[in-house]
């Protein structure tokens, strides 16, 4: 019997609105055949085989800025092309990455847990040691070869100046670099600082601002002397100082605060020191007044270089996120993070998850040295259920550390997969690169969603999820500026 021409009208007006209802979900992307030969790549990359870093790739790079500040620029590189892993296996680098993630993760919220609970680490001393007796730009590289998530940057100490590589941290403020004589010194890249041989080098008084304004410090024969600690075990320990810095060609800065670390040690295998580019008075950020400063981190596992720049203002076309301040930790960039959305569609979450309540509780904030976005666990589970119903097609395998969605892609040369996108304040939203979400474990196939979730009420936009993306810092104005291809 044929059925009547009204119920063929029904059905296309209800496959229409059906399909209104669930649209198409936008998709990235990923090149897992390019991911995987870059894995392959990091492990037998020798830094030896590439040209030393010239006082020619230091030029500094100027921007347009209605700023009346001077701009810097200077180069910014991954661990990977300074020190040569000895790792053998991409899987084994992996573990060692996350390993020493974990540790950095758990080194910040127990910072964050002091700061709350009114704990003041200026109560602490030092451990015993032999030692009793303006705008700115610079090149960024990245560190993960040596089983870190690191990025380094390329600056001037001294005068006359000599060149070092320092790590970049946006999670501290301390900026120190590794002296002799070495009461105990790792491995680095270049010569260590020798004091001496600087006429700008001048240690600070017990009684100085910049002496007291330090977390753990004590005085020792009228001079002041620092400790910093980290949360995988690694510390520098020394006199803090004033030494004249220089970025590239484009000038220094005299009297910048800084530790001169005699006793040192952990995992910064290849740097000479730190920049802490965190929001404290004893920050490079803070003693430069700097007005803004952005960077642009390479893929973690390549061999080239961005650039680090102070007071170049947002570049045209950025996604812009509001930037706020704790009342209770100065060091830390919040970021007015609301949600986000996997395939075009936003993930339910609990309205208000990601704020920071008055007492200092909760919130996100941005840090280059975390390489994993740590969530909330209730945000976390939102998102990665919204994105395993819309990978049903991928093979999955079992999961990695602290990844637990994985998928075997070893048969696969690229494939698409549903968009994730940050989401902020003012409608504004952020669509992450396929490979930023979606990372390699091994080197034969094995990838990851590369989020995690977190008992903590802090929640961490790491440097995995920020690569290959400018991330600008506005200080003056308080926001943050996402800018692909800006780098």
């Amino acid at each position: 019997m044929a059925l009547p021409i009204h119920f063929f009208l029904f059905s296309f007006l209800f496959a229409s609105a059906l399909a209104r209802l669930s649209p198409e979900a936008t998709t990235a992307t990923l090149d897992v055949s390019s991911s995987l030969q870059q894995a392959r790549h990091i492990l037998s990359f020798d830094p030896q085989s590439v040209e030393p870093f010239s006082q020619a790739q230091n030029q500094p790079i100027f921007f347009n800025s209605s700023s009346s500040s001077s701009v810097f620029s200077v180069p910014l590189h991954s661990r990977g092309s300074l020190h040569k892993t000895h790792h053998t296996g991409y899987k084994n680098l992996v573990l060692s990455r996350l390993e020493r993630d974990s540790a950095r993760f758990h080194s910040l919220t127990t910072k964050l847990l002091f700061a709350l609970n009114g704990f003041k680490k200026s109560e602490l001393k030092p451990v015993p040691t032999e030692i009793q007796a303006e705008a700115l730009s610079t090149p960024i590289v990245s560190g993960t070869s040596q089983g870190s998530g690191e990025y380094f940057t390329r600056v001037g100490v001294g005068n006359p100046v000599k060149q070092y590589y320092m790590v970049l941290d946006t999670g501290s403020d301390i900026n120190w670099i590794q002296c002799e004589p070495c009461t105990d010194c790792y491995q680095q890249s270049d010569p260590i600082f020798n004091p001496s041989g600087s006429s700008s080098y001048s240690p600070v008084t017990c009684s100085s601002r910049q002496c007291s304004s330090l977390e753990v410090s004590t005085c020792r024969s009228g001079k002041c002397l620092y400790q910093v600690s980290y949360g995988d075990g690694s510390y520098t320990v020394g006199e803090f100082v004033t030494e004249t810095m220089s970025f590239g060609n484009s000038g220094n800065i005299k009297g910048v605060a800084l530790g001169c670390g005699h006793d040192n040690e952990g995992l910064f295998v290849g740097a000479a020191g730190l920049l802490g580019l965190g929001g404290g008075s004893l920050s490079l950020t803070s003693q430069i007044k700097a007005k803004s400063f952005s960077y642009c981190l390479v893929d973690r596992d390549s061999s080239g270089s961005s650039t680090l720049d102070f007071n170049s203002g947002l570049p045209a076309g950025s996604v812009v996120a509001p930037l706020m301040k704790s009342g209770k930790i100065n060091t830390f960039y919040y970021i007015g993070l609301t949600g986000f959305s996997v395939g075009g569609q936003p993930v339910k979450i609990a309205p208000g998850l990601f704020d920071m309540d008055e007492s200092g509780e909760g919130g996100v904030i941005i840090d280059c040295g975390t390489a994993i976005t740590r969530l909330q666990t209730q945000a976390y589970n939102a998102l990665r259920d919204a994105f395993v119903r819309l990978t049903k097609d991928l093979p999955t395998t079992s999961g990695v550390a602290l990844f637990d969605t994985c998928y075997d892609l070893s048969s696969r040369s690229s494939v698409k997969v549903p968009t994730v996108s940050f989401h902020f304040g003012g409608g504004k939203s952020l669509d992450l690169p396929a490979k930023n979400y979606l990372v390699p474990v091994d080197s034969t196939g094995t990838f990851c969603f590369a989020f995690a979730p977190t008992s903590s009420s802090l929640s961490i936009i790491g440097n995995v999820q920020q690569q290959g993306t400018r991330v600008s810092f506005d200080l003056a104005n308080k926001r943050v500026g996402f800018s692909s291809h800006k780098c």
